[in-house]
Order: structure tokens, then C-alpha cells, then sequence
């Protein structure tokens, strides 16, 4: 029996629907693995479409989705914690978890099997960098070799905390952080052209304005939530937050969100395919066969994997 699954790909190729196909034939649930699709409120912006894991009327479980509220900025040692606890919670009822998602950053740091324990505060340490820029901390951060995301150190109270987390770790004993990669797990990638995903990735950003994206955003903001909490997460809710508050046209915000969600998903390929370089093995399907065709797919590869071990 594998220890997980992990179904990754990126925006528009269809990883969810296969995903969600995939734990009702195998009556099992699924991860999150979307660094935004925790955050509730956020729905249309971050492609939920929570309806999707209805699978010929059985209601697929998921987990790490509309877990934190708009406005927190959640972080890789947050998921990672918040991971175990959902996986543990499965695998104690027998299943195999399905890990989905196309954040890159999560899905490595769980296969590698990253040790990152919780990180007292070090009073002593935050009043030695209370003084210190941003970009101070950013070149003593740097200094350390510890994972970190980078993403999260955009204010200095921040880039202090991730400070004080890899000072903590240097400070461990070896064998405390030492990983344990996932040594029995499915890698399963969902393929897509490039042109065909754009296509994809056009039509989806159109639906999802008609949908009403641009008054969830208003309504984020309406609740009191600051408008460059918004920008931070990036594309959907940066370009029409930028919209909202006067500093593009609606045209131009379109024009530009469509670009960067092109270039984010050429990046999430860029991610996947450098996985494989470090040494992950990803059994990739095309995002256009039939989906009874996929499952049949995995479904020797599983048995492939097995008959080795046995």
C-alpha cells in the first residue's frame, strides 16, 4: 500500500478533477496543496469550485481548504504541521491520502519530509534585530542555510520571526531536523501544452469575472481587510485590488492578470520539472486523455509499484 499520492500540475490542466475522480474510485481523501486556497472568503480568485469534489454523487473529503481567514499570511511551517494532521487523521482510518495542488514549494517540502518543529520566541535575538532594515535582514536570513520561505519576509516583524526559526534550527542537534523523505509515494503529474493551457487559462479568467470576482475582491475589502494584505497574494487579488482602488482601468487589469497567471503557470512547470531534476520520479499523464483512461493508468502504476515491493 503507498504511504501517499500526490497529483500535481499546473493552473487549468485539471489536476482537482482527476484528483477528486481518483479518491472516490479509491474511497480516500484529499490534501490541499494551494498556499491560497486556505484562506475562506477567497473562492472564485482562487478556482475552490468546491463542487467539483462531488464525484457521481459522493462527496469527496478534503482538507487544508478554508482554514485560515482573508488577510493572515500563512506560511511553509504552518502547512507543514497543518499537513501531518490531516494525513495523520486518514491514514488512522486505513486510506491513502491524495495529496493536490500546484504550490510547488509545499508539495517538495512534504515528499522531502522536512523536519521544521515548533520555534520558541528568543526575546533576546528580536531585540538585537529591533533596529535592523529590511533588507538587513534579509542578508543575515540569507546567511543561513536552513529552509525558509522567502515569500513570507516582507515586513521586518516577519523577517525577524524567520530569523529567529533558522537561528533556532542551527542551534539543534543534527538527527532533530534530519528529513524523512516519503519513501513509498506515487508522484502523479497532469501534462498540458502550452497553447492548450493558455486557451484554458484565458477562458477560465473570463468565466470567473462573469462569476463575480471582482465583487468578492470588493467585499474582502469591504469587510476591512487592507488593500495591500490583498495585493500580497498575488495575481486574482492583486491586479483587481489595484483595480479597485483607482490605480489601473478594468481593461488594463485584465490584460495584465491574464499575462501573469501565463507566466505562473509557466513557472509551476519550471517547479515540477526541476523536482525531477533533484531526484523526483513524476508519472505523467496528458491532461486530454479520457479520465477513465488516467485512472486506469494509475491504477497499473500502482500495481507496477507494488509488485516490485513485493
Amino acid at each position: 500500500m503507498l504511504d501517499l499520492i500526490t497529483i500535481l500540475g499546473p493552473t487549468a490542466s485539471g489536476k482537482t478533477t482527476l484528483a477528486v475522480a481518483l479518491a472516490a474510485h479509491l474511497d480516500t481523501e484529499i490534501i490541499s496543496a494551494d498556499s491560497r486556497q486556505i484562506y475562506r472568503s477567497m473562492d472564485i480568485g482562487t478556482g475552490k469550485d468546491l463542487a467539483e469534489y462531488t464525484y457521481e454523487g459522493k462527496q469527496i473529503p478534503y482538507h487544508l481548504i478554508d482554514i485560515c481567514p482573508p488577510g493572515y499570511k500563512y506560511n511553509l511551517f504552518e502547512y507543514i504541521r497543518d499537513y501531518h494532521q490531516a494525513y495523520d487523521d486518514i491514514v488512522a482510518r486505513g486510506k491513502t491520502p491524495i495529496l493536490c495542488g500546484g504550490t510547488g514549494l509545499y508539495i517538495e517540502a512534504v515528499l522531502k519530509g522536512y523536519a521544521l518543529p515548533p520555534v520558541p520566541e528568543n526575546p533576546e535575538l528580536r531585540q538585537s534585530l529591533a533596529d535592523k532594515t529590511l533588507p538587513e535582514l534579509e542578508a543575515i536570513l540569507q546567511s543561513y542555510k536552513t529552509l525558509h520561505n522567502q515569500t513570507d519576509t516582507d515586513t521586518c516583524k516577519r523577517a525577524i520571526r524567520a530569523i529567529e526559526i533558522a537561528e533556532y534550527y542551527s542551534r539543534q542537534k543534527p538527527e532533530m531536523l534530519e528529513p524523512h523523505p516519503v519513501e513509498n509515494a506515487l508522484v502523479v503529474g497532469v501534462n498540458i501544452d502550452r497553447e492548450s493551457r493558455r486557451a484554458r487559462i484565458t477562458q477560465r479568467l473570463h468565466d470567473r469575472l462573469d462569476q463575480g470576482m471582482v465583487a468578492e475582491v470588493q467585499g474582502l475589502l469591504d469587510q476591512g481587510i487592507d488593500p495591500e494584505s490583498l495585493i500580497y497574494y498575488g495575481l486574482e487579488y492583486k491586479y483587481i485590488t489595484e483595480y479597485l482602488i483607482g490605480r489601473t482601468t478594468y481593461d488594463q487589469m485584465v490584460s495584465l492578470l491574464e499575462i501573469a497567471i501565463h507566466q505562473f503557470a509557466k513557472r509551476q512547470m519550471t517547479w515540477f520539472r526541476g523536482m525531477e531534476r533533484r531526484g523526483f520520479s513524476i508519472f505523467w499523464l496528458d491532461a486530454f486523455l479520457p479520465l477513465d483512461e488516467k485512472l486506469a493508468r494509475i491504477d497499473e502504476e500502482i500495481a507496477r509499484r507494488e509488485s516490485i515491493q513485493a
